[in-house]
């Protein structure tokens, strides 16, 4: 009797499932609209005369029918940041030793001030890496030349994918570090409210363009000290060369000659032009932010026209509802696309393949098979 049944009970299961009680149209409500059982006054209900049966499962009871599925369910690994670093740290070292190794088996394949052969080395493959383009060491016969067009080639791809994003991961930690310190003081108070926005949760525009700035005023400031120092040139030509290095302009009219010098520049070309790099879409997002904004205000602040009225109603039925009226808004903000909506409704489609609207459990226990 007991196999029985267990053996009735998935059928009973699906023919509830897929026979649900009837609804009013009053009863229905958008997903998106708040509950409004919450403002009736439970002295007034009437009883109803339908009951739970007490042999119904539950939906905790329903949960543990669908089979586990942990690959579907859980949010893939896109490459944490300790992966970029070290990706991003072993193909450095890798190119770095490729261009140091060619560049001591041939010196006499480029041209330039010599001052040590693996200083001169790694420095030419910073300053290529970097593409900067001093012209101080360039190189001479085909072979270099083709290595060279290789090396550069190879450095693009490098320094855009990994190294930027290496830096953008250590920038990033460090606006979280300033977020957090301004929480821990409170976001509201003295000049915790100048960087933190406690109402959006962020750091504010205004706060990112100014780390930008200073971060370009630092690289350029610590690059024309050591120039001054190891370099002995004039303060207007160490501010000149510092610039041009930041920025990866290079005329070649000014480069670094002395030993102290160019083991300076292996380092500090590095992290300087890519952190400048890096400030300079500080102020790019800042200003695309504030265009965005600005659309947001005006979006919501419009007055709803007859033809907004048409556009928005997704079902043709005469009215909005909230859901058609948040994704009309989204779609004049530029959050979100047609495409977007339609490749949510194709896998909307996919999870309901008899076109009711809707998705049950059934639909979802069909699918997981």
């Amino acid at each position: 009797m007991e196999e029985e049944e267990e053996s009735l009970l998935p059928q009973f299961l699906r023919f509830r499932l897929s026979n649900p009680l009837p609804f009013s149209s009053s009863e229905i409500e958008d997903p998106l609209l708040p509950s409004t059982s919450s403002t009736i006054d439970p002295c007034s209900r009437r009883k109803s005369a339908l009951h739970r049966s007490r042999t119904a499962p539950a939906i905790a009871v329903m949960r543990d029918l669908l089979p586990t599925n942990t690959s579907s369910s859980s949010m893939p690994n896109f490459g944490s940041a300790s992966s970029i670093l070290k990706s991003s740290s072993i193909l450095l070292l890798v190119y770095l030793s490729l261009g140091v190794l060619v560049y001591s088996i041939n010196p006499q394949g480029f041209s330039g001030v010599e001052t040590h052969p693996a200083i001169d080395a790694l420095y030419f493959c910073i300053v290529t890496l970097c593409t900067i383009g001093y012209g101080d060491i360039h190189p001479l016969t085909p072979a270099t030349k083709a290595f060279s067009c290789v090396f550069v080639l190879v450095g693009f791809g490098l320094i855009d994918v990994l190294l930027s994003g290496a830096v953008n991961y250590v920038l990033d930690v460090q606006e979280n570090l300033i977020l957090a310190t301004a929480r821990a003081s409170g976001a509201g108070a003295g000049a915790a409210s100048y960087v933190f926005d406690a109402e959006k949760g962020r750091m504010r525009i205004r706060m990112k363009v100014a780390l930008a700035i200073g971060v370009v005023l630092l690289c350029v400031g610590v690059g024309t000290l050591a120039l001054y120092l190891v370099e002995d040139l004039d303060w207007m030509d160490c501010v000149y060369l510092s610039v041009m290095s930041v920025t990866t302009v290079g005329y070649g009219d000014r480069a670094f000659k002395t030993l102290p010098g160019r083991i300076f520049a292996s380092l500090w070309l590095l992290v300087s032009t890519l952190a400048v790099a890096r400030a300079f879409l500080y102020l790019a997002e800042a200003r695309i932010d504030k265009r965005h904004r600005r659309i947001a205000k005006w979006v919501l602040h419009r007055d709803l026209t007859v033809e907004d009225l048409l556009a928005a109603d997704l079902n043709q039925n005469g009215f909005i509802s909230k859901s058609e009226f948040v994704i009309y808004k989204l779609k004049e903000m530029g959050k979100i696309g047609e495409r977007d909506i339609l490749q949510i409704c194709n896998q909307f489609n996919k999870l309901d393949p008899n076109n009711i609207g809707k998705i049950t459990l059934l639909d979802l226990l069909n699918a997981s098979r």
